[in-house]
């Protein structure tokens, strides 16, 4: 096993370097640059104080040799200092705005779990019935529908036709210290509702077909046929036998999407103006602020890699073959 372990980290040490090549040639790389963004809109803007601006930020070195001072750094958990005017450290700007993407990504999960799971379960259970052509089409309806798209939807709907909800920010602007600690609570949970199922809803439509599948393909083994012959009830079959191994290739997906969460959270966070990981990652594309969206893409790619390699070792301790492979 400490083998197996050994030769995965390797593996992921090495992909982690080739990302974070890759990532940091494209957005270099990509129209713009972080002076011009400071520049284009002030007429005293000098070419001398470009130049000026330029060394200071670093970019008058070659490609290479910014890169491996960024990865120095990097190694010694130093993600560098932002381009934008306060000069912040990165990991500070990110550490800030972490708990709330925290925050609305586990709530999101909770939903899709608490929905997604029965969801497919039912389905399964009812394969071929109207409540399983419905849901099947409900869900398709989900993995096709932009999340842009469903955000300004539900904000038009919810927020300006009925006026049940609001669709910015994490709280009201004016008397919110003046609340109570319930009162308080009440207005980030109305804040949050609209973000939170934006963010669940596409998960929501793979969690429950995985499920339904999974489930389908539990149902059809023969130790459920023996399970019903000894005249076992119904729901113990489905939900004592069947749904206890139908969960455990589900864990293995959970695992590899929560780095998908908190990519979307680009898309809600920027829609609804929440001051999370989404919205500074899209603001530092915007303003070409190298040194933060070089932070965000290590924290996903570090998540990412993380999420593999507990797949990996799940399958490894759920079938010793695999931590044997390539002794030979």
């Amino acid at each position: 096993m400490l083998r197996f372990l050994l030769r995965r980290l390797l593996s992921l040490a090495v992909t982690f370097l080739g990302i974070t090549i890759i990532s940091f040639a494209v957005i270099h790389l990509a129209p713009g640059s972080p002076v011009s963004s400071v520049a284009e809109f002030n007429p005293k803007f000098t070419p001398e104080m470009r130049e000026r601006l330029r060394r200071e930020f670093g970019l008058d070195q070659p490609l290479p040799v910014q890169y491996w001072r960024w990865l120095r750094g990097l190694l010694t958990l130093n993600l560098g200092r932002s381009f934008a005017p306060d000069r912040r450290p990165v990991w500070e700007k990110i550490r800030e705005r972490l708990p709330v993407t925290v925050l609305i990504n586990v709530l999101a999960m909770l939903l899709i779990l608490a929905v997604g799971i029965p969801l497919g379960v039912a389905s399964a259970v009812r394969e071929g019935s109207f409540f399983d052509r419905a849901t099947t089409v409900t869900v398709f309806l989900g993995y096709a529908m932009p999340g842009f798209w469903l955000a300004l939807l539900l904000m038009l709907l919810f927020g300006i036709k009925l006026g049940w909800l609001p669709i910015s920010g994490l709280h009201r602007l004016m008397g919110y210290q003046s609340l109570s600690l319930t009162g308080k609570i009440l207005d980030w949970a109305k804040h949050l509702v609209l973000p939170v199922f934006v963010a669940a809803f596409g998960g929501l439509a793979g969690i429950s077909r995985y499920m339904r599948y999974s489930m389908l393909e539990a149902l059809s083994q023969d130790y459920i046929l023996t399970a019903r012959a000894k005249g076992l009830p119904e729901r113990t079959v489905v939900y004592k036998h069947a749904l206890r191994n139908a969960l455990l290739p589900l864990i293995t997906i959970l695992g590899l999407s929560v780095p998908g969460l908190i990519g979307g959270s680009v898309i809600f966070e920027s829609i609804f103006g929440i001051p999370g990981l989404g919205q500074l990652m899209w603001q530092a594309v915007m303003a070409r602020d190298y040194p933060v969206i070089m932070g965000n893409l290590v924290l996903v790619s570090v998540l990412t890699l993380l999420g593999n390699l507990l797949a990996d070792i799940g399958y490894a301790l759920a079938d010793p073959r695999i931590r044997l492979e390539g002794r030979s």
